[in-house]
């Protein structure tokens, strides 16, 4: 695969592209994923052979970027909470418009890690415009995320859902609930896609282990999930 770096719109964003692409895959791009994208594409390209696209955008403030709604036990910064909408219209009004005027419109996977993950499943509940989510160990345990998510079914058609088994065992309180409210998640999108078209996957370890070889899971089951479905 091709390796490039852009500024489309203001943000430097870190691109994988393969010759005639089929899918355009769209991540976060914070510090942690910096030092793994390019293991990130290359285990995608490992896993499946559908040639791909992916672009990861800078995030300029991981919480104030990532966070739908305010909560202390994220970060008691007041503003954080407020910006998520403007990052939603950077993908759908500057990142996938400059990405399809040099690759044509094609089906579009929004994933993430952690916030990010969280990012891309309350994206899913705003705007069609995402064919597949891919959410590797996404922070769910946000206040008041299972009422927001049967309020706000998603509108898109894959979602891969992943959790480390150790990171609901932790002493913290608001963190320890991820456990249960990705199984809830998980119960939830089964009413609403049907279970063929979602998956919950439990990888070994805690929070911060293997964020590359979960992020390329979980957006080769897309890429795979959606080939099955087109073709």
């Amino acid at each position: 695969m091709n390796r490039k770096t852009s500024n489309i719109d203001g943000r430097e964003c870190f691109i994988a592209d393969a010759v005639q692409p089929r899918y355009i895959l769209v991540q976060t791009l914070g510090r942690h994923e910096r030092a793994i994208f390019d293991s990130t594409a290359a285990l995608i390209s490992e896993a499946c052979e559908v040639p791909f696209i992916l672009a990861a955008f800078q995030v300029f403030d991981w919480d104030l970027d990532l966070t739908p709604w305010h909560d202390d036990a994220i970060n008691r910064n007041p503003e954080v909470g407020t910006q998520t909408g403007e990052t939603l219209r950077y993908v759908t009004e500057s990142l996938l418009p400059a990405l399809e005027a040099e690759y044509g419109k094609l089906p579009v996977i929004l994933g993430g890690y952690s916030l990010g993950g969280l990012f891309a499943l309350w994206a899913s509940a705003q705007t069609d415009r995402f064919a597949a989510i891919a959410a590797a160990s996404p922070s769910l345990w946000i206040k008041d995320w299972l009422d927001f998510a049967q309020a706000h079914p998603v509108k898109t058609g894959k979602v891969y859902l992943s959790l480390g088994d150790q990171e609901e065992h932790v002493k913290n309180r608001a963190i320890k609930r991820v456990g249960d409210c990705v199984r809830a998640e998980y119960e939830l999108l089964k009413a609403q896609l049907g279970s063929e078209n979602c998956t919950l996957v439990w990888n070994s370890g805690g929070h911060f282990q293997d964020g590359d070889k979960r992020l390329a899971l979980a957006f080769s089951w897309c890429v795979k999930a959606l080939d099955s479905t087109l073709q």
